[in-house]
């Protein structure tokens, strides 16, 4: 255990804060015996991940914990294939890994920052592919009572970057392992952003999952910055989901608005687009950015505080919600006494 332990390594923004107390667990016995030990600290523990999809609002008084447990076993039937994977393991590591196996399913989650065990939380999807499409259950541990619980897809609720993690169980859970069901058959997803584009060189029968993850790794890249660079959390808000109604009336007034249909009616709209449209691509308040080549991402120039970046995000939601009306909220979570 370490007091006052830095957690600007483990924050993908690069915040300056620390933490009460900071513990790892390599084992799942260690962090049951660490749990019976210290059953007087349930309410001051925060769990992390990667640390890639937080903002951190000052020193936080909490003790974190962090499973760096990385098994990965794969299970085979037929032409389906399971793995599992504890909640440690570097996500963009276990895709490649699955697609040198010669495994479809992850391609279009490719590059994707962050662990294992992190992406049920908020349901992690990119280009028309979310975790819940893949998903079959995951492991973990209640912090209460030290007991394992099996999730299965239902269990978590899982909805656009939600789930029951994010929910009613919020802080009670450590996530320990996730099962995902793989196929060695093809059934690749090109009609959802640049992907055909970056493979049009390549016919459909042509394609391959390592085709389609190398086009996401290339659009990726060139958009968003590596955050061993410059501070960041990938995209900081989520897309707006509007009625029917609501989409017409912005498609009249803005004929050039980027959204999605999404079935029920309902329609997500790129918030990205619109904090572009608004002109603040590449704004800056102080250290906290909006970054030049992709609006949806905020960025620590250096310095910034997390109250800096907050500060930043409200600026550019409400700035958004002046021109279009549509109120856009954070994708990252934001931990400590400043609320959004």
């Amino acid at each position: 255990m370490k007091i006052n332990h830095s957690l600007k390594a483990f924050n993908s923004f690069g915040i300056d804060a620390s933490c009460k107390d900071f513990v790892k667990f390599y084992e799942e016995s260690e962090l049951r015996s660490w749990l019976v030990a210290n059953k007087h600290l349930l309410h001051d523990i925060f769990i992390i991940g990667g640390g890639s999809n937080l903002l951190l609002i000052g020193d936080i008084p909490k003790v974190f914990l962090q499973a760096d447990f990385q098994s990965v076993d794969y299970y085979e039937d037929g032409d389906d294939v399971l793995v599992k994977a504890g909640a440690g393991v570097n996500w963009h590591q276990l895709v490649m890994e699955t697609l040198e196996q010669g495994y479809y399913g992850l391609e279009n989650l490719s590059l994707i920052p962050g662990n294992v065990g992190a992406a049920p939380i908020q349901n992690i999807g990119a280009y028309g592919v979310e975790l819940k499409d893949i998903f079959v259950e995951l492991e973990a541990i209640e912090l209460a009572t030290g007991d394992k619980i099996t999730f299965g897809l239902q269990e978590c609720d899982f909805a656009y970057r939600y789930s029951i993690f994010k929910g009613p169980f919020k802080g009670q859970y450590m996530i320990t392992s996730v099962t995902l069901k793989l196929s060695k058959q093809p059934n690749l997803m090109l009609d959802y952003g640049p992907i055909r584009k970056e493979l049009s060189h390549l016919s459909d029968e042509e394609i391959t999952a390592k085709d389609v993850s190398n086009a996401i790794i290339k659009i990726r890249s060139s958009k968003l910055p590596d955050p061993n660079e410059l501070g960041n959390a990938g995209s900081f808000f989520k897309n707006p989901i509007v009625s029917a109604e609501d989409y017409q009336a912005l498609k009249e007034t803005f004929p050039e608005l980027v959204a999605f249909e999404i079935g029920d009616g309902r329609y997500k709209v790129a918030a990205g687009w619109m904090i572009d449209q608004a002109g603040l691509k590449g704004y800056r308040l102080g250290d906290a950015g909006v970054h030049k080549k992709q609006a949806l991402v905020l960025v620590n120039y250096g310095d910034a505080t997390g109250d800096d970046i907050l500060n930043l995000a409200r600026y550019v939601a409400k700035t958004v919600f002046e021109k279009f009306g549509v109120m856009i909220e954070p994708e990252v979570w934001i931990i400590g006494d400043s609320k959004w």
